[in-house]
């Protein structure tokens, strides 16, 4: 490695880079800086508009923020009734949710129908893909091989340059068939090369939701239970679409804008998904659950529950951030919809396979969070469950490893990405290109020989 060669330079070189980035806190104060995009009140900044979904969670009243219950919409209809309709009806959901975010309104039936049989007719990747793509350069995280492999399919792609909207919607229901399939190849690839697993590579079958064909080509026998086919499907239309201003879809914009590819710009987004701070939560909230489990004796001791949560805050224990993750949200503060639809189903299901035990710590978790918070912290803001607090054991109990939490996420996402990548195209007009002020004074040059070592 670079560091066992160059240990010391490499060290004294770090220090010097440490100083040279460093600005000084009041700078940021000082140039009106929204740090994160963000107002004091920590609402965003208002970057553009949108027609796709609307994310609700306070309201301000005469200036001031005020907690409200969390409300999710999708193209002007509440997602959990949404989802509560399609359920009705013993239907999937997820592709009748991504036609919605695509098109702007509910299809009939033989709408739908004819989009499902497109999205599974797409499902299928181009030919030597998996062989040449994915097997070639495997990867330890999924979610850089699914990152690399959406670029790579620029080259697979007769047309990957053309920005009408004929296309970019071809180009779209192809990312929304094909990013499954991909990211459950890639973790088979992954198993067979760094844990000697055997290569099992399962096609897609036709005819089937994407639910229903990521648990076929995940199981080693291409069977699937039905019933957790139809959680899954939830999971993916509730992780489908969450406004504009999120990390993913806000950088999917972002280069769209400057009038790049189809395939630069999803495959940005998914790596700005990755990052523990926004898709990558729901790991961090399996570490953090997998430490509490083995170090609270008594999971139904409220005290020792929270004694734990309050070392956690302190920096005692978990990852030394100081977050109970799972807790908290930049918009939601009373609720978030995604996280009550989650709890209810992972409530029924931990009941029906044993981990009763494990959603009740997880609801405890959830009950006693804020106060732990307002105690260590001295802030009284309201805080929530987040949908990574049930998505986790959710994932786990339908036997998905953890390695696809988040390329699961990326590939519900992908459906609300395409859609605001359309709409920018369509309604954009400029490339998005915020200010940062420049804090240095200008120097004059120093002939080489009369620099100092520093």
């Amino acid at each position: 490695m670079f560091t066992d060669h160059y240990p010391e330079s490499l060290r004294m070189l770090t220090e010097m880079c440490k100083e040279s980035y460093s600005i000084p806190k009041n700078a940021f104060q000082n140039a009106n800086v929204k740090r994160g995009l963000r107002n004091f009140d920590g609402s965003g900044i208002v970057a553009g508009v949108t027609n796709i979904s609307m994310v609700h969670g306070y309201v301000l009243y005469e200036g001031e923020k005020m907690p409200d219950e969390g409300r999710l919409l999708y193209r002007g209809y509440d997602v959990p009734k949404l989802i509560d309709g399609y359920t009705a009806d013993n239907r999937y959901g997820y592709e009748e949710c991504a036609f919605l975010l695509l098109f702007g309104f509910l299809p009939s039936n033989e709408q739908l129908n004819a989009f499902k049989s497109l999205v599974s007719e797409c499902s299928f990747l181009p030919q030597n893909f998996t062989e040449d793509i994915i097997m070639r350069a495997p990867s330890m995280n999924i979610m850089n091989k699914l990152q690399s492999s959406v670029l790579s399919l620029y080259t697979y792609d007769s047309n990957p340059e053309d920005m009408s909207i004929e296309n970019q919607l071809r180009q779209s229901i192809q990312l929304i068939a094909r990013l499954p399939i991909i990211a459950a190849n890639a973790y088979s690839v992954k198993k067979h090369i760094f844990e000697d697993d055997s290569l099992l590579i399962h096609r897609p079958k036709e005819g089937l939701a994407t639910a229903q064909n990521f648990m076929r080509i995940l199981g080693q026998d291409v069977t699937f239970d039905e019933e957790e086919a139809r959680l899954l499907d939830v999971c993916l239309v509730l992780h489908a679409e969450h406004g504009g201003g999120n990390n993913s879809t806000f950088t999917c914009r972002a280069e769209t804008s400057s009038g790049t590819d189809i395939y630069s710009a999803t495959s940005a987004a998914i790596g700005a998904l990755k990052g523990p701070k926004h898709g990558g939560a729901n790991i961090k909230v399996e570490e953090m659950f997998s430490e509490i489990k083995a170090n609270v004796k008594n999971w139904k001791d409220d005290e020792e529950v929270n004694a734990y949560l309050e070392k956690i805050l302190k920096k005692e224990a978990g990852d030394g951030s100081g977050l109970i993750y799972g807790m908290g949200h930049a918009i939601y503060t009373m609720s978030d919809p995604r996280a009550v639809v989650l709890k209810k189903h992972a409530e029924a299901l931990a009941n029906k396979k044993g981990f009763g035990d494990e959603f009740n710590l997880l609801k405890k978790i959830e009950e006693l969070s804020p106060a732990a918070f307002l105690k260590i912290t001295g802030h009284d803001k309201a805080m929530c469950a987040n949908v990574d607090m049930y998505s986790g054991l959710i994932y786990r109990m339908l036997g998905i490893p953890s390695e696809l939490y988040t390329p699961l996420f990326a590939s519900a996402r992908i459906a609300g990405w395409c859609a605001h990548r359309i709409e920018e195209i369509l309604t954009g007009g400029k490339i998005m290109r915020p200010a940062y002020k420049t804090i240095y004074k200008v120097k004059d040059y120093t002939p080489i020989d009369e620099r100092a070592n520093i």
